[in-house]
C-alpha cells in the first residue's frame, strides 16, 4: 500500500516539475504503468480472497459436523445419566423398602414372641434360620395354641364362694375366655378374682351348665361368662336402686330430687285450690241465672248460693251484690274482683315453673363437676383404671338425667294447670257477665 501511495507522489511531482510538453506522455505511461499494477494486485487479493474464503468455508462445515457431533453425544450421555439416576432411585426405593419390611417382620416377631410367652411357648429360632422360616414357625406355634384354647380341659383346682370361702373341686376351662367351677359346695360359672384367681358368678342359671360340662355334656342354651383375663377383678353384678342411683349424683343430684319433691307438693297443693275454685261453677250459674229471670231480687239470688265456695262464687256473690249499680261500675267491680281472684288462682304457679328451669341447670352444673373430677383424676393417676374415673362420670351424667327427669314432668303439668286455671277465669267472667245481661234484660 505504501509503495501505491509513493507512485502516486512522483507521478505528482513530475508533472508540476516538468510541465512540457512531453508531460502528459509520461503521464499516460505512469498511469497505464500504475494501473497495470493496481490491476495485478486486485487479481492476486480477489484470488487470495476467494481460497480464503473457500477454506473459512471448508473449516466452518467441518466445524459445524463436529459440534453437531458432539452435540449429539452430550445428549446420549445426558439421556444415559437420566437412565442411571431413575435406576439409581428405583434400587434406593427398593433397599427402602426393604428396610421397612424388615422392620415391620422384626416387630412382628418381637409381638408375637410376646403373645405366645405368657402361654408357656418359648419361641427359640435356630441361628441360620431367615425371615421366612422364623415367620413360618411362629405361624404353626400360634395355630397348635389357637387349637389348645379351642377345647374344653378340666383340672382340678379351687375357687372363692360369694361369701368369701374357698371352695375345692374341678374347672372347666372353655378356652382362655371362660370357665365352670363344680364342688360339693358349689357350682356355676366363674368369673376373675384378680392375681389369676377364680370366684363364683352370681348367675344361680348356670348352675346347670356347669354340672351339665362336668359330665362332657353340652348344654343348650349355654349360660356363660366372658371375661378378657385373670389379672384384675370383676365386681358382681347388683341392682341398683333409686336411691343408689341418686346417690351416684352427689350433693346436687338429691338437691334435684328435693327440688322435684318439693315441686311436686306445690303442683298437689295447686290442683286442690283449682278444684275448690272451680267447683259447681256449671250448676251455681245455673242457679242464679234461674233466680234472676223469676223475678228473685239479687239478694234472694244471693241468699240461694250462700253456702258456696270457691273463687267462681265469690265473683258471682260480688257480682249479686252490686247488681243495682249502673252496668260500668258493676263490670269494673267484676274485674276487680277477678284480678283478686286470679292471684289466689295462679298461687304456686310461678314456683313450679322456677323449679322446672332450674332443676336442668342443676343438672348441667352437676356435669360440670363430674367432668372436672375427672379430669383431676386422669392428671393424678392417668386412665389406667376405670374405676377411679367412675365417681365423676356417674355425677355427670346422674345429675343431668335427674334435672330432665323433674323438668320435664314439673314443665308439662304447670303448664296444663296454668291452662286449667285459665279455664276457671274463663268461666268465671262469663259466669259474671251472663248474670248482668239478664238482670239488665229483665228490668230494661
Amino acid at each position: 500500500m505504501s509503495k501505491i501511495i509513493l507512485t502516486i507522489f512522483l507521478i505528482t511531482f513530475s508533472l508540476f516539475a516538468n510541465p512540457a510538453s512531453d508531460s502528459d506522455k509520461v503521464l499516460q505511461r505512469a498511469y497505464a504503468k500504475e494501473f497495470a499494477f493496481l490491476k495485478a494486485q486486485k487479481e492476486s487479493l480477489l484470488n487470495q480472497l476467494k481460497h480464503q474464503s473457500s477454506d473459512n468455508s471448508k473449516k466452518m462445515a467441518e466445524a459445524r459436523k463436529e459440534v453437531d457431533a458432539l452435540q449429539s453425544k452430550l445428549l446420549g450421555f445426558e439421556v444415559k445419566i437420566d437412565a442411571a439416576q431413575e435406576r439409581l432411585l428405583k434400587v434406593q426405593q427398593a433397599e427402602q423398602g426393604s428396610i421397612d419390611n424388615s422392620a415391620i417382620v422384626d416387630g412382628t416377631i418381637t409381638q408375637a414372641k410376646a403373645t405366645l410367652e405368657p402361654y408357656g411357648i418359648d419361641v427359640k429360632f435356630d441361628k441360620n434360620a431367615n425371615y421366612s422360616q422364623k415367620m413360618q414357625y411362629l405361624f404353626n406355634k400360634s395355630i397348635d395354641l389357637i387349637n389348645r384354647l379351642s377345647m374344653i380341659t378340666k383340672e382340678s383346682g379351687s375357687f372363692y364362694l360369694q361369701d368369701g370361702s374357698k371352695a375345692d373341686g374341678e374347672i372347666i376351662k372353655i378356652g382362655n375366655i371362660a370357665a365352670y367351677g363344680t364342688s360339693p359346695k358349689a357350682a356355676g360359672a366363674l368369673a376373675p378374682a384378680g392375681n389369676g384367681k377364680y370366684k363364683l358368678w352370681n348367675a344361680p342359671e348356670a348352675t346347670d351348665t356347669a354340672n351339665m360340662l362336668s359330665k362332657n355334656q353340652i348344654p343348650s342354651p349355654m349360660h356363660i361368662f366372658i371375661y378378657e383375663n385373670l389379672k384384675k377383678e370383676v365386681e358382681y353384678k347388683s341392682d341398683k336402686s333409686a336411691i343408689d342411683v341418686v346417690d351416684e349424683g352427689g350433693i346436687i343430684g338429691w338437691i334435684i330430687v328435693g327440688l322435684g319433691l318439693l315441686g311436686l307438693l306445690f303442683i298437689f297443693i295447686r290442683i286442690i285450690l283449682l278444684l275448690i275454685a272451680g267447683k259447681n261453677t256449671t250448676s251455681m250459674t245455673q242457679t242464679v241465672m234461674k233466680e234472676i229471670e223469676s223475678g228473685a231480687t239479687s239478694q234472694e239470688a244471693l241468699e240461694s248460693i250462700k253456702d258456696k265456695n270457691g273463687s267462681v262464687a265469690r265473683v258471682i256473690k260480688a257480682t249479686l251484690r252490686n247488681l243495682n249499680r249502673d252496668r260500668l261500675h258493676l263490670e269494673d267491680i267484676i274485674s276487680e274482683n277477678m284480678l283478686n281472684e286470679s292471684s289466689r288462682l295462679d298461687r304456686f304457679n310461678s314456683i313450679v315453673l322456677v323449679f322446672a328451669a332450674v332443676a336442668p341447670l342443676l343438672g348441667l352444673l352437676g356435669t360440670v363437676t363430674g367432668m372436672i373430677a375427672t379430669f383431676d383424676i386422669i392428671t393424678e393417676y392417668g386412665t389406667g383404671d376405670p374405676k377411679l374415673l367412675a365417681g365423676g362420670i356417674s355425677i355427670a351424667l346422674v345429675t343431668t338425667e335427674l334435672g330432665l327427669i323433674v323438668a320435664i314432668p314439673l314443665l308439662l303439668i304447670g303448664n296444663l294447670l296454668s291452662g286449667w286455671a285459665s279455664s276457671i277465669k274463663d268461666k268465671m267472667e262469663h259466669s259474671a257477665l251472663s248474670i248482668v245481661n239478664i238482670y239488665h234484660k229483665r228490668n230494661d
